[in-house]
């Protein structure tokens, strides 16, 4: 019983993963097809990274997008961290339900809501402020770090409550100012989930299309954007080739920075093992 039961769920194992990982396997092969047809192949051609470089409009596309993507990231996880730290460490004060509840609505509030929103406050700034004239770079930026630091503020509130706080408080004892001991102690413990929430604020700002759609203005065309037009008119090859780079250069980070997590993992259990050693 017990050996039909792990084959029946390494079978549905092996589907889930064949489910979400063949077509992206499929959309790799098909990036170096020779016809035009993505549904048809028609032998190894390497033609379309050629035709995708060619195309400016998309490259600045994808230019803006990382740039964008990468504030984002930056500003999402300084304001995430501050609010993780509100949540986990200031315990109940009044309006602590209130804060918490404004910091995780954007993971429940449909994009389109989010977006017209923003897009209201926008114009309604530019007419009583004069700032920002017209949509672009900067009010797509503006968008992206709202709705990302509410994933990085339940990352890092996460790995908060996890600490053991009395680490924190001998520090204390022992005389170091509060800011002395978040910078020193607090935050190289929890750096691992900065990474985490800086690495999916990118993801987040880099994919996102709806709000981006709201808040952007003519010449801040994002990657999303200029793929989703371009696959209306039908899909190209050119759509195949970009996949893949992507693909290949988020398999990289994810490579990367899972090798960074397990050697910041190891220096921790290194003065353990040592200690356990000496005793």
């Amino acid at each position: 019983m017990s050996a039909r039961r792990s084959g029946l769920l390494f079978t549905y194992l092996a589907f889930g993963y064949a489910f979400l990982y063949v077509p992206i396997f499929i959309l790799m092969v098909f990036s170096f097809n020779e016809s035009r047809l993505v549904t048809v192949w028609a032998g190894f051609s390497t033609k379309w990274y050629g035709e995708l470089f060619r195309d400016q409009q998309m490259l600045d596309a994808a230019w803006m997008s990382l740039r964008i993507a990468f504030l984002t990231a930056t500003a999402a996880t300084a304001l995430g961290t501050l609010a993780g730290l509100i949540m986990a460490r200031f315990g109940r004060f009044r309006g602590h339900h209130l804060f918490a509840g404004m910091i995780t609505a954007p993971l429940v509030m449909p994009e389109v809501i989010t977006g017209l929103s923003l897009l209201l406050l926008f114009v309604s700034m530019e007419q009583m402020l004069g700032w920002p004239q017209g949509r672009g770079m900067t009010t797509i930026w503006i968008a992206h770090t709202t709705f990302s630091t509410a994933f990085v503020a339940i990352v890092i509130a996460s790995r908060l409550r996890e600490l053991d706080i009395s680490v924190e408080e001998a520090a204390m004892d022992l005389g170091a100012r509060p800011a002395k001991v978040f910078f020193v102690i607090t935050l190289p413990i929890i750096a691992p989930a900065l990474l985490s929430g800086w690495l999916l604020a990118f993801t987040l700002s880099l994919d996102d299309l709806v709000i981006a759609s709201f808040v952007s203005g003519p010449g801040s065309t994002t990657l999303p954007m200029v793929v989703f037009s371009s696959v209306r008119l039908g899909v190209s090859p050119k759509i195949n080739a970009l996949a893949t780079i992507i693909i290949v250069l988020v398999s990289i980070s994810i490579l990367v920075a899972g090798l960074l997590l397990a050697r910041m993992d190891r220096k921790k259990r290194a003065p353990r093992s040592t200690e356990n050693g000496d005793a």
